[in-house]
């Protein structure tokens, strides 16, 4: 018979049994990578850490990190040791959690942040990346364009929370990252200031045509719990995905209305 090896097998079996071969061996390798950073390795309702899938568990891969921050091998089998500021609502598996206390500072839903290294982003040449422009050499609003400092910023209940006393500048996109608000209540021992990102923001024109910096995501008086930052001249990784998670959480922890059904 043509294409017949034996009498029961040909070849168009034997290339589907290495397909299948082959399809196995993929997925057998992609759920190893699953594994490499960020798989849960915790059991959902006991918490258990669970190391022992070994046939699952990748070899550690080394990255030599830029600008002298060492190395860093994955997976690292380091658990998230974050205290949870949620309830869960049953024990059985799959059931949600629910926010505990201020639910912007939980980190939960879409308050929740990544544990980025608490170091600032530098540039390709080592410099710090996200800076004030008092800070930034030859950096400036381009002419003809609105200078936002001194501007009122204001919240989404259309009270005002402080002022603009500077814009911080992305030294490698040459962009706007963050404005730098002065406002009244803040600790004495932290940098005097607070940012806020510039995807939240939308500049309106008031009373006078008198233009301000209109904040949806959360009230004028939650702008003083937004996560400070450790030195007043930067910010580090850690501190910016606290801070976006902050106001990226109100807009649906900010107001009651706004975690009730349309319907």
């Amino acid at each position: 018979m043509t294409g017949s090896i034996v009498g029961s097998l040909d070849v168009a079996q034997v290339v589907l049994y290495a397909f299948w071969v082959f399809f196995a061996g993929l997925i057998w390798y992609l759920r190893k990578e699953d594994r490499r950073e960020g798989y849960p390795l915790e059991d959902d309702v006991s918490g258990a850490f669970n190391k022992s899938p070994f046939l699952f568990i990748p070899n550690k891969k080394t990255f030599a990190l830029p600008h002298g921050e060492g190395l860093l091998q994955v997976p690292d089998m380091r658990r998230d040791e974050r205290p949870l500021n949620a309830e869960r609502l049953s024990r059985a598996p799959g059931y949600p959690y629910e926010p505990t206390g201020n639910p912007m500072l939980s980190g939960m839903g879409p308050g929740a942040w990544s544990e980025r290294r608490n170091i600032p982003d530098i540039t390709a040449h080592g410099e710090a990346r996200i800076v004030p422009m008092r800070l930034a050499e030859g950096f400036a609003i381009a002419e003809g364009e609105l200078d936002p400092r001194g501007l009122p910023v204001v919240g989404c209940d259309g009270a005002a929370a402080g002022t603009v006393a500077d814009v911080w500048v992305d030294r490698s996109e040459h962009l706007i990252r963050y404005y730098e608000i002065d406002m009244p209540g803040l600790p004495e021992d932290g940098p005097g200031s607070t940012l806020l990102p510039n995807n939240f923001v939308v500049i309106k024109t008031g009373r006078g045509r008198q233009p301000y910096l209109y904040v949806h995501a959360i009230t004028s008086a939650q702008f003083i719990d937004v996560p400070a930052r450790a030195n007043a001249g930067s910010v580090t990784r850690l501190e910016e995905d606290r801070i976006a998670a902050y106001y990226g959480s109100g807009l649906l922890y900010a107001l009651r209305s706004r975690r009730e059904a349309l319907l």
